[in-house]
């Protein structure tokens, strides 16, 4: 009896494979719903310090789970190939599990962006997702991107989720001392010796 895979994948998919995307890829068997639960990643999970150590077959089904943390799949199955699309049809709920954001049709590739979960360098590439809107790259970096926070709410790892937060609070602080700075030279201009501070209208 083979053993089990370290992930789950939801019987109205089925992985197959795929000669142009990395060798596999996931399918649809029938429509599906937004929201529906696709898959439960799953596997051991190791340090960033180690993740050089499980070697570079093993490092390809990993996934950043928080800060300095990955799952690693022991049992490789179709749950390790789900591939990256920079215009997805899937996204992340929580660290573990991949539902629809929107409706999939029966036999379409299920695909979602890296970005959602990936917040450090281990799995950097050149993209061939084919989307009008692809990056061309697949870094793991691509978190800071602005236009993906609102395209991706609620679909970012929840360690992403709290980088992103700090990060805008950050730029709304920055742009408060800005306007505050701003704000506080013009009025300094505005007392400077000889200034005054109720000038009169001519003729009065």
């Amino acid at each position: 009896m083979n053993p089990r895979p370290s992930s789950w994948i939801a019987p109205t998919l089925i992985g197959r494979h795929h000669g142009n995307k990395g060798g596999h890829a996931v399918f649809t068997r029938r429509p599906i719903a937004a929201g529906e639960l696709l898959a439960v990643f799953g596997g051991d999970v190791v340090p960033a310090s180690e993740l050089s150590q499980v070697g570079e077959d093993l490092c390809r089904l990993s996934l950043q789970i928080d800060e300095d943390l990955y799952v690693v799949s022991s049992v490789e199955g179709p749950g390790d190939w789900f591939n990256h699309s920079c215009e997805p049809n899937a996204g992340l709920r929580g660290q573990l599990s991949l539902v629809a954001l929107r409706p999939i049709g029966a036999g379409e590739e299920v695909c979602y962006d890296y970005a959602m979960s990936d917040g450090s360098r281990y799995d950097e590439f050149s993209c061939g997702c084919g989307a009008a809107a692809c990056r061309g790259r697949v870094t793991g970096d691509d978190w800071r991107l602005s236009d993906l926070w609102a395209r991706y709410e609620g679909h970012f790892s929840p360690y992403l989720q709290h980088r992103i937060d700090r990060l805008v609070a950050s730029r709304g602080r920055e742009h408060q001392e800005q306007h505050e700075a701003a704000v506080g030279g013009a009025r300094t201009r505005s007392l400077q010796p000889g200034a005054d501070a109720n000038p009169m209208r001519v003729g009065t």
